[in-house]
């Protein structure tokens, strides 16, 4: 901690009217010296049993900016986003860290007119942005709702500002004050401190629980944390109840612009008490950081977030000054602000209500599904939820396996304008309960297996079951109705008014391939975008059969009008496959349209000898098939053509933010390849083709600097390799709740060019090129760029080059080491595969592979299997390897990845 911002303040107590002394970090007198003038004040109030150190981090990065500031010679305060300047006050709140120990009680009321009375002596005046974090969250607010005119915005921290009716005050705090326990735990000994600094992921390092220590040394410096403990108001009775409660409704009054960092991993508040802040003050932005727990301010890096969120806030003019513009509304909130759409998802649904064609196929156990009996299904169940207390802009969550069960429960909560949490079980059962409570679903509708998971993980959310569970089983997993019961209650078909284009319909999740599964949240309009993307682009329609071995892309059927199955396989493991489940779906659907991932696809492939007459005569229906979610091998598209020998094979590009955006046939890959080799050595960087942009969508490059970084406005010129950034009507609207992730996705910086106006562009964390036939070349992910001494490495090419060898299956290229000076890791999936990892010394392959790829390779090292992701079995954790490989060559126990 710069002992620089260290100062000592007196202030006259109101309760005895003497003077008290406040210990503060406050870069005021440093900005004075730099001859900067701040744009406002940041307020930093610290929570128990922490101290003003924890704010350490936020006072040096404003101070840092600020310096920055004066050395260009640029107005103080003019600028936006990091040009401006901000003072930040943290204090110690009395009995608290260095402030004074008067021995006086000091219960909620009297602690926000404390810290009232310093900025009074502090002569604070107006725009000033309050932060705070546990304790110091409901302080900072009660000085908040108590001067209206000087707040300019609200950060919080893991905080409380209110304890829900149905929910018992968190169990650490629970234990901490049973009789006996309060003095001993908070007091007589640090046990209180220390748990709390335990807390922390990663642990702290030694001096930086030293520093949160230092004030706490001995008993008679602790009573502080002990009554911090004992204000806690627990019941009607309690002395800060009343305050408390007038806080948390003068909150909801307050409409300035706010942000919330919050840790997921706290034990004390958990999203329960987010979920409450974000009711009362809707206009909030909010970044749930995976990983992160109550110390969330050293978890991660949240100063430089704060600053970017100020500078945004400032740039855009909202309410840094009293009566300004109102707070923009969040997208997921606008529920109602248009009409509806002309074609909504279930359209096909109200015109087929009559038709006794199939509509989808369940293929374990087997049974087909008419139109008509799906949309009176449909109509039955979207009734019946309704009767049931879904609501419009209610989250339910589906766990349930691809099914006419799942579809007919989406699109009835589709229909009455609930959103749709779709988190398959590909993501695992970790991943699935982060992605759930991450999502806060009001209901949750499962079948069996997915409801006791939810059981055991109190998940949140009112749960219905699909099948009618016996009494004590329905108690014991807390469900409340069976689908049954619904579509009963739906009997008479009475529908509420649809809902908006505008609103939201679902948060599909990613796959998590390159950190956690991140919520994606789509309207109504864009899903709708998105089933028009597809109908144009492979012609699918009303009587198409179509067999989706990707689960989520069989929900679109119905809305296509397409007969859609789910082949017979283990969702959560795509390699399952078989040439004879994909051959027995497409005869169930008469299909003209195949979709499959690569990894389903290679194990399709790979159990072609098992077919009969009749299941290479259902194959040859196809005329359309689709490999996508990592990049497909011509190879193995064109051992899919053999399989299919009418179809055309395509592998399309896209993500779960945006399903289809670039598209290429077997025949369009062969032809870029060609195009490829003609050019002179050093004009090709390699890389998957994906081809051109499928209808509508645009496609930029920003390109990449000598760190790796993408840099500048993103344009069009061919060979530039860059971060690939989209623009295209079925983009998603946001991530949920990841106001950092949006802040980075969203391409603000992309300019925009005539009959451009209002078009949304997206940064997909992808690295690659234009040629000059205007297709596009994946190189690989953004974090996945090495950059050695000798420049920036892309690291798809050179792993088709080492693929290209006899003997290799699969390869990975990672960088270990420092940033500017990574040496270069080849990982290898052998045939035959290695039986255990090892390291590769002098020998034909490893020569093979620097001949192949004309880089330096430090290493190469075999493995049995390369780590990929869940969902698809084909991403290959680039990341992961680097972390693996940089131990391996350290020395550490050679293991598999």
């Amino acid at each position: 901690m710069d002992a620089r911002f260290s100062r000592l303040v007196e202030v006259s107590d109101g309760g005895s009217g003497r003077p008290v002394a406040w210990h503060l970090l406050d870069n005021g007198p440093v900005l004075d010296e730099l001859g900067v003038t701040p744009v406002g004040t940041l307020l930093c109030v610290h929570g128990n049993p922490t101290w003003s150190y924890l704010w350490r981090g936020l006072v040096a990065a404003a101070t840092d900016a600020a310096t920055a500031v004066a050395e260009s010679g640029s107005e103080s305060g003019s600028g936006s986003g990091s040009g401006d300047v901000w003072r930040v006050i943290a204090v110690d709140q009395l009995e608290m860290g260095f402030s004074e120990r008067t021995g006086t009680e000091r219960p909620l009321e009297r602690r926000v007119a404390d810290l009232s009375a310093l900025t009074n002596t502090l002569e604070l005046s107006g725009p000033v942005v309050t932060v705070g974090h546990d304790w110091g969250g409901v302080v900072s607010m009660g000085w908040a709702v108590d001067h209206p005119d000087e707040l300019a915005g609200v950060v919080l921290l893991n905080t409380a500002i209110h304890q829900p009716e149905d929910r018992a005050i968190p169990w650490p705090l629970r234990l901490t004050l049973q009789r006996g326990m309060l003095g001993r735990a908070t007091v007589a000994t640090p046990a209180f401190l220390e748990t709390t600094l335990a807390l922390a992921h990663p642990p702290l390092e030694a001096e930086v629980k030293n520093g949160y220590r230092a004030p706490y040394r001995s008993a008679d410096r602790r009573g502080g944390i002990g009554a911090f403990v004992a204000d806690i108001p627990v019941d009607e009775q309690h002395v800060s109840w009343n305050e408390l409660e007038r806080i948390a409704a003068g909150v909801r009054e307050l409409g300035v612009p706010s942000l919330m960092l919050w840790g997921p991993r706290d034990p004390i508040f958990s999203d329960t008490y987010l979920d409450d802040l974000a009711e009362r003050m809707p206009q909030a932005d909010i970044h749930r950081f995976e990983g992160a727990g109550h110390m969330i301010a050293e978890d991660v890096e949240y100063a430089p977030v704060v600053l970017d969120w100020l500078g945004g806030i400032h740039s855009r003019s909202l309410s840094l000054s009293k009566g300004t513009d109102p707070v923009e509304k969040l997208p997921f909130d606008e529920l109602r602000e248009r009409e509806p759409s002309e074609r909504p998802l279930w359209s096909v649904l109200d015109e087929l209500r009559d038709s006794t064609e199939t509509a989808l196929v369940d293929m374990k156990p087997f049974r087909t599904v008419s139109w008509r009996l799906l949309s009176r299904r449909v109509r039955q169940l979207a009734a019946g939820l309704v009767r049931a207390g879904v609501k419009p802009g209610d989250r339910v969550s589906l766990l349930i396996p691809p099914s006419a069960d799942l579809t007919a429960v989406l699109y009835a909560c589709l229909r009455i304008g609930a959103v749709v949490v779709v988190a398959d079980a590909g993501l695992g059962l970790p991943g699935l309960t982060r992605a759930v409570r991450g999502a806060r679903p009001d209901h949750v509708i499962g079948a069996l297996p997915g409801l006791t998971v939810a059981r055991a993980f109190s998940w949140p959310g009112q749960k219905i079951s699909t099948t009618t569970l016996p009494l004590p089983t329905a108690l014991a997993l807390g469900v409340r109705h069976s689908l049954g019961e619904v579509a009963r209650l739906g009997a008479d078909e009475f529908l509420p008014e649809p809902p908006a284009a505008s609103a939201v319909a679902a948060v599909l999740f990613t796959s998590g391939s390159t950190g956690p599964a991140k919520g994606v949240v789509y309207t109504h309009a864009q899903l709708e975008a998105v089933r028009d993307a597809l109908s144009s682009q492979y012609d699918v329609g009303v009587g198409t059969g179509l067999v989706a071995g990707f689960a989520p892309f069989a929900l679109l059927g119905p809305a296509l009008g397409a007969r859609s199955v789910t082949p017979d396989m283990n969702v959560t493991s795509p390699r399952t496959l078989t040439a004879k489940a994909t051959a027995r779906a497409a005869a169930a659907v008469d299909a003209s349209v195949v979709f499959l991932s690569p990894a389903a696809l290679a194990n399709v492939v790979a159990t072609a000898d098992a077919l009969d007459a009749s299941d290479t005569a259902a194959l040859a229906g196809v005329h359309t098939f689709l490999s996508a979610g990592a990049p497909v091998p011509e190879s193995l598209l064109a051992a899919a053509g053999r399989l299919m020998p009418n179809a055309t094979p395509h592998t399309p590009y896209g993500m779960t933010e945006g399903l289809l955006m670039t598209d290429i046939t077997l025949e369009g890959i062969r032809a870029a390849a060609d195009d490829a080799a003609a050019l002179p050595d050093g004009e090709h960087a390699g890389g998957v083709c994906v081809g051109r942009p499928a209808g509508s969508v645009r496609v930029r490059i920003a390109a990449l600097d000598d760190d790796g970084m993408p840099v500048g406005a993103p344009g069009e010129q061919p060979g530039v390799t860059g971060e690939i950034v989209l623009s295209a009507p079925h983009l998603k609207q946001a991530y949920d709740r990841l106001w950092v992730t949006n802040r980075v996705a969203d391409a603000d910086s992309v300019p925009a060019a005539a009959g451009e106006q209002g078009e949304r562009w997206h940064r997909t964390g992808d690295v690659g090129h234009l040629d000059s036939a205007g297709r596009l070349w994946v190189e690989g992910r953004l974090p996945h760029v090495i950059v050695t001494a000798g420049g920036v490495i892309t690291p798809v090419g050179p792993e088709q080059r080492i693929e290209s060898l006899l003997g290799v299956n699969r390869a990975a290229l990672a960088g270990i080491g420092p940033r500017g000076t990574q040496q270069l890791v080849a990982v290898l999936e052998t045939e035959p595969a290695a039986s255990r990892p090892a390291a590769l010394g002098d020998s034909d392959l490893v020569a093979a592979v620097r001949h192949a790829t004309a880089l330096d390779i430090a290493a190469v090292l075999v493995v049995a299997s390369l780590p990929t992701d869940i969902r698809h079995n084909s991403k290959i954790d680039r990341s992961a390897l680097s972390r693996w490989a940089e131990g391996v060559l350290s020395g550490a126990k050679l293991s598999a990845p």
